[in-house]
């Protein structure tokens, strides 16, 4: 009375098989990940800043510190 659905199939082909495409992909992919380090090798240096973000906080309070003793000593 009530016809079961039937399942739904599909044409899987894996990314990464072993027949004689997947060859060429890993020399394409091989190619591209030599290509890609060659271009960033030049970009390795990082740049950081001149100070950690806690060395110009407690610089920051320090000098506040200073600004409000120096204000007190002489008014």
């Amino acid at each position: 009375m009530f016809g079961q659905r039937k399942h739904k199939t599909f044409e899987y082909k894996p990314r990464f098989s072993r027949d004689s495409t997947s060859t060429e992909i890993k020399d394409d992919t091989k190619e591209f990940a030599s290509k890609w380090r060659r271009v960033n090798s030049g970009n390795t240096k990082k740049v950081k800043g001149l100070f950690s973000m806690r060395v110009l906080i407690l610089a920051l309070v320090l000098l506040l510190i200073c600004m409000y003793l120096l204000e007190k000593k002489y008014m």
